[in-house]
């Protein structure tokens, strides 16, 4: 059927008998209307209502109006739950977050998050009742898992504000989503990584000369193969990294973009090295430096039974095999590096991190400076007169 012409706007009616609306608008293109209409009295109502919208200067473009529509209705029924659930499944299929991130996050969901706040409506979520959440709620929770729930729920809440279906986050409260380090880091000496790495099996020495010398991850090493050695440049490649999952492992990039580097080796270690490829590696570029004894990766757990026996051996229980990379950090900061250096070399993405060893640096001089008096048979004192 023709289309039929009217003072604003016009009205066609559908070979399935409905009736479509559409008009020329304030910005001279053609809208429809979102829906069809049942009788010829609807759709003139609805280009009523348009050219209304229009005379009062409050028209926009319907379909926006119509998208803003949908998202106040999902975001009436939202719940915290079924948006944090649906934002961590999504966060994975993309890509953004790591497997062991998600499993991180999803036990800090079911703790401390969702068993108070899952069944509150994302619209209903408020400054009060996060504060409520963090201050009483969560009192008797460690301060780290404390730190991370909030800052979870931050950044969940963030998503949300840039999705629009809230317009603000109400997860505002100041200082929650600080902790400071319980763990304080000793870094190793010298001597005491002597004793560790002699103590450790052959086939895993390299392992803790790379974490230090290298300020390598546990994850980056045990995914380390051939191909990423090169002993011409003495290089090191960080290109993957893997993840001991429940279910299995998982091999994906480092930790952070940034984290896909190429570090040089210390030449001191190029011996050692050389004598780990010829000794304990197959010759396929793929093969993995550091093979688990049923030939896959080697797992932490495994690991850590040769670490506890080595670390107790140098009187060190207390170092951790992370804490290796601190140690190599600083152990750079001391010959020299800058933070720029630093945050390559670690593969950190902002600068703020290495601050932390150059800091450490500032401290060794300081610690030299009073050397250098006492050596010269000074009392150290204030400034004189």
């Amino acid at each position: 059927m023709a289309q039929r012409r009217r003072s604003f706007g016009s009205l066609r009616k559908l070979p399935s008998g409905r009736y479509q609306a559409k008009y020329v608008g304030p910005d001279l293109q053609w809208h429809l209307a979102p829906t069809t209409f049942p009788a010829k009295i609807d759709g003139e109502g609805w280009l009523a209502m348009e050219r209304r919208l229009i005379e009062r200067n409050e028209w926009d473009r319907p379909a926006e109006r119509a998208s803003r529509r949908k998202l106040e209705e999902r975001a009436a029924a939202e719940t915290v739950q079924t948006y944090a659930v649906a934002w961590l499944a999504g966060g994975v299929a993309q890509g953004r977050l790591r497997p062991l991130t998600a499993l991180d996050y999803r036990r800090s969901l079911d703790l401390h998050i969702l068993p108070t706040l899952g069944d509150v409506k994302l619209a209903e979520m408020t400054r009060g009742t996060v504060r409520t959440w963090h201050d009483t709620t969560m009192a008797d929770t460690p301060p780290r898992a404390r730190s991370k729930a909030y800052a979870l729920l931050r950044t969940i809440m963030n998503s949300a504000v840039r999705d629009e279906l809230i317009t603000a986050s109400p997860v505002q409260v100041r200082g929650a989503g600080v902790v400071r380090r319980t763990h304080e880091i000793e870094p190793a000496t010298i001597p005491e990584l002597d004793t560790i790495t002699a103590e450790m099996p052959a086939r895993l020495q390299l392992m803790v000369l790379l974490a230090t010398w290298c300020a390598m991850r546990y994850g980056e090493i045990a995914e380390l193969r051939r191909k990423d050695i090169n002993l011409t440049t003495r290089q090191v490649r960080i290109a993957r990294s893997v993840s001991f999952m429940p279910g299995g492992t998982q091999v994906g990039p480092p930790k952070t973009k940034a984290g896909s580097r190429r570090v040089a080796i210390p030449p001191h270690l190029m011996t050692a090295v050389q004598e780990h490829l010829a000794t304990f590696v197959a010759s396929d570029a793929d093969a993995l430096l550091f093979p688990g004894d049923a030939g896959g990766h080697l797992h932490e757990s495994v690991m850590y039974r040769h670490w506890d026996r080595a670390r107790t051996k140098a009187g060190r229980p207390d170092l951790r095999f992370h804490d290796l990379r601190h140690t190599g950090a600083t152990l750079a900061a001391q010959a020299g590096a800058t933070t720029a250096e630093l945050q390559a070399r670690l593969g950190h993405a902002t600068p703020d991190a290495a601050m932390i060893y150059q800091h450490a640096t500032r401290e060794r001089d300081q610690q030299l400076a009073e050397n250098l008096s006492r050596l010269a048979g000074s009392v150290v004192r204030g400034p004189v007169d």
